[in-house]
């Protein structure tokens, strides 16, 4: 089954390296466009949008229809954003890329992203938080593979560097579809569920339930939705995505900001390259280690740490600046480790609050807070650095004022996680009204 899950998430993963492509959208189909920097990311922007949008509209359908179904539904939509890509590349036409790869692309992002969650939580109801962070750990991951293999046929097929093409880029696109509809296929042939009944050799659910935050009921995602334990996790994760995607998304050029001067230029660029791969590593590995180790401490406590300790690690960085560079990268690691564990472990404790009744549905709900951050994080960082730079402010200055709004989001979310309480029994989904589930 972590096979089965991983060929869907190591493969929509491939939406963090979409950086790859904007240089080259900028030097063919955009070129002479005075904003190309800006329409170059419409596509990923619009992806991240749908990847929320139909994740939480079609969560319900996801867990009546099963796994397979929705595995089979997130191929046919990703790869065929790549086609469709691929043929506006042919044709000169980039809004055919922004209607591929962002919406058609977008809506494979969202049903993929759910699809293998909610079923790994059924075959390890022992480890669910190492189960979610086997399959999430694949998205984080996808871009360590997509990055260096989109470069590689990009430069193959002649679609970037001097004397670019969109011809290249459009042979790239039609490659990469026919791989991932090939590679996502062996998820929905390999998935199975397991049968109502089942449980693992020797283990005794009583004995999960004894924290006072794992229920032994059920709830419905339309109930889920009324309740506060639903919106305050909701808050939780939005504040805790948005301090990590701050950074992430403008990783080359904060590390470049804080220790200009230490290097020549051209070596400067290099560094921070490989300063933005290890924080994907950060991303991916946090999405396992920390939402395993949930399980041990429970969901709660794990929340406690990401930002708890988050908002800790942005006051050094903001009072280090680039003294040591050190503590900078450790700082930085671990608030994207727990930038990626938050992904990881919000299933996990859905499924403690909620039950396992419609978790992928619930879970579909609460990936809205991902399209907020996603475009909350970028904006305050990005916006109050275009603003320092322009009143003269240089340096690790320019984000000064960012790095305390993050440690505020953080503080506002540690808050609304030790609010967070059993859900009353009102809201629970009485036993004849659990329909089962498809079996394959």
């Amino acid at each position: 089954m972590p096979p089965a899950a991983l060929s869907i998430h190591l493969a929509i993963g491939q939406v963090y390296a979409w950086s790859v492509f904007k240089d080259p959208l900028g030097a063919t189909v955009l070129k002479g466009n005075s904003f190309a920097g800006t329409l170059s990311g419409l596509p990923f922007t619009l992806g991240i949008v749908m990847l929320g949008v139909s994740a939480a509209l079609f969560g319900t359908k996801v867990d009546h229809k099963g796994p397979r179904w929705a595995m089979l539904v997130a191929t046919v939509f990703f790869a065929a954003g790549f086609l469709i890509s691929a043929a506006g590349m042919a044709l000169g036409q980039f809004w055919l890329v922004i209607v591929g790869y962002g919406f058609v692309g977008g809506i494979g992002l969202g049903i993929g992203y759910i699809s293998p969650v909610s079923t790994l939580i059924k075959w390890f109801p022992d480890r669910p938080g190492m189960a979610t962070g086997i399959a999430i750990m694949g998205f984080g991951g996808g871009a360590l593979i997509a990055s260096p293999w989109s470069s590689a046929m990009l430069t193959a097929f002649g679609g970037s560097g001097a004397g670019a093409r969109s011809g290249g880029i459009a042979d790239t696109f039609l490659v990469m579809g026919i791989a991932y509809a090939i590679f996502m296929s062996l998820g929905w042939l390999l998935i199975r569920v397991p049968a109502d009944d089942w449980s693992p050799a020797g283990w005794d659910p009583a004995s999960a339930r004894e924290r006072s935050l794992v229920s032994t009921a059920n709830v419905s995602a339309a109930n889920a939705i009324k309740t506060p334990q639903f919106w305050l996790l909701w808050v939780v994760l939005c504040f805790n995505v948005t301090a990590g995607i701050g950074i992430l998304e403008r990783a080359a050029p904060i590390y470049q900001d804080f220790f200009r001067g230490e290097a020549p230029a051209k070596t400067l660029v290099t560094i921070a390259a490989g300063f933005v791969a290890i924080l994907s590593l950060a991303n991916m590995l946090g999405r396992f280690v920390w939402s395993s180790l949930s399980d041990a401490i429970g969901r709660k406590n794990i929340y406690r740490i990401y930002l708890g300790v988050g908002a800790i690690l942005y006051l050094v960085l903001e009072l280090l600046g680039s003294a040591n560079k050190a503590v900078f990268l450790v700082c930085a690691l671990l608030i994207l480790s727990f930038y990626g564990a938050g992904f990881a472990t919000a299933p996990a404790y859905l499924r403690d609050l909620f039950g396992t009744f419609e978790v992928g549905a619930i879970h579909g709900r609460l990936l809205t807070a991902w399209s907020v951050a996603g475009a909350l994080g970028p904006f305050i960082v990005d916006y109050l650095a275009d603003r320092q730079t322009a009143a003269g402010l240089s340096g690790p200055a320019l984000y000064t004022l960012s790095f305390r709004i993050m440690i505020g989001l953080l503080v506002i979310g540690f808050i609304a996680n030790e609010l967070i309480k059993p859900v009353h029994a009102r809201f629970h989904q009485a036993t004849d009204q659990l329909t089962s589930r498809e079996t394959i």
